[in-house]
């Protein structure tokens, strides 16, 4: 045995070295093509195991509802699996479970998404159901109803949860005249008041083929679903085309919103506007924020606030990018007496990093983590269709994944000042503060 087991080992490594798979950033680089319709298709074949993972992005989020129906768009993407021409909501269960697939509707403010995930074995009628749902759904009124009392529980709930009140009133004062600043859900009385004819056209305007995006990655060959998807979507005709994105008419002044609630934590968020994703300091901006309070227990803000004084469990900051626009937070939670002092250092902090250069240490700290981690988002098949589909969307070149981390050794401590004194503006910053106000004070 002793004489086997290193064998064995010099086997098994000439074995990998042989059969080893290429490197992740090469095998995510897709196939592009666009059906007859306009439908953008990303392929990745990806043979280990005999699945088949497809997302379509569709550009029906909730900024194309009437500002009187808000909810409209959500709605409809809750109800795509609840019946169609040929088949009931309850059909539809059936069909998956007996297959074993999964599929999955949802709304974004800019985007709609559906994603299914099924054996190579049952793709083909797995394809017939997405089509089905793509170009036949019927929302019946009796699935209408049951849906908006999903929604309205939802909204209710999201009522009595602190940091999403706070997230609501930031978005409502960011954003005071765009659809941005709205719920993607809507309101209670928004919600009860949509109409099954308004869910129907909105579904006919929007839901078209050359607005969306679809990745599929598994078991299959980009030939093969390019077949099988002109066979299948073959009746799903094209509509209006993509929009550009869309530009906010007025941003929200700088400004402190209270809101009382009898809580022990106050939930605080400050924020301003950000940048789009298509902004070229997007890479130096998400170094930078990763120092600022992006990197967890790593970052300034959580040594500062949580570490140094004990101030608050949870400290984070963020920059979300989106198509022509994106916003800066950082989010904590602290006992009421201490929010004023927690707010107090998050300002610090952020004057901190506009005024003085990053250690060394800190950006090569930043770059490690943020290079060596991005495999770790691509770790099955449906978070890849995601991921493509998502740089298609963000017009960012098939090879992103091999540019990925030069993008990021690129950036120097200067690039982290310049764009630390740039894009983050204190002037500018919305407090949000839910909590007791009585404890917090008036300071």
């Amino acid at each position: 045995m002793k004489k086997f087991f290193p064998s064995l080992v010099t086997f098994l490594s000439l074995v990998f070295l042989v059969a080893s798979p290429p490197p992740l950033e090469a095998a995510l680089v897709p196939k592009r093509a666009v059906l007859d319709n306009g439908l953008v298709i990303l392929t990745s074949e990806q043979r280990a195991l005999p699945m088949v993972s497809i997302e379509l992005l569709i550009e029906a989020g909730s900024r194309y509802d009437n500002a009187s129906q808000e909810g409209v768009g959500n709605l409809v993407a809750r109800l795509l699996t609840y019946g169609t021409k040929r088949r009931s909501a309850l059909q539809i269960s059936d069909t998956l479970d007996f297959i074993g697939a999964s599929l999955s509707a949802s709304c974004g403010e800019d985007v709609a998404s559906v994603s299914l995930t099924i054996l190579k074995k049952d793709l083909a009628g797995g394809l017939d159901l997405l089509a089905d749902i793509l170009t036949s759904s019927t929302f019946p009124q009796e699935e209408i109803e049951r849906q908006k009392q999903s929604v309205i529980a939802g909204i209710k709930a999201r009522e009595e949860s602190p940091g999403a009140i706070a997230q609501r009133r930031f978005a409502a004062a960011l954003y005071p005249q765009s659809p941005y600043g709205r719920p993607v859900e809507g309101s209670e009385a928004s919600v009860k008041a949509i109409p099954q004819a308004s869910l129907q056209e909105f579904y006919r305007r929007f839901y078209r083929p050359n607005r969306g995006i679809m990745a599929i990655v598994g078991d299959i060959s980009p030939d093969e679903i390019i077949k099988a998807l002109n066979q299948s979507l073959r009746s799903w005709t094209m509509g209006e085309p993509s929009s550009e994105p869309l530009v906010t008419a007025k941003l929200g002044e700088a400004q402190v919103i209270r809101v009382n609630k009898d809580l022990t934590q106050a939930n605080i968020i400050l924020g301003q506007e950000g940048v789009g994703r298509e902004n070229p300091d997007y890479y130096a901006i998400q170094v930078m924020n990763y120092i600022l309070g992006g990197g967890g227990f790593s970052s300034r803000a959580m040594d500062s606030i949580r570490n140094e004084r004990g101030l608050a469990y949870s400290v984070y900051s963020y920059f979300s990018a989106e198509r022509g626009r994106g916003t800066f937070e950082i989010v904590m939670q602290t006992k009421n007496e201490t929010a004023m002092e927690a707010i107090r250092l998050a300002r610090t902090e952020i004057r901190r990093i506009r005024e003085e250069p990053v250690t060394e240490q800190e950006l090569n700290d930043a770059k490690d983590y943020m290079i060596g981690s991005f495999p770790l988002r691509l770790d099955t098949n449906r978070r890849v269709a995601s991921f493509l589909a998502q740089v298609e969307y963000y017009q960012l070149g098939l090879d992103y994944p091999e540019r990925y981390s030069g993008l990021i050794q690129k950036v120097t401590r200067e690039d982290v000042e310049r764009v630390a004194k740039q894009y983050l503006q204190p002037e500018k910053l919305i407090t949000v503060v839910v909590g007791n106000q009585k404890k917090i004070g008036e300071k």
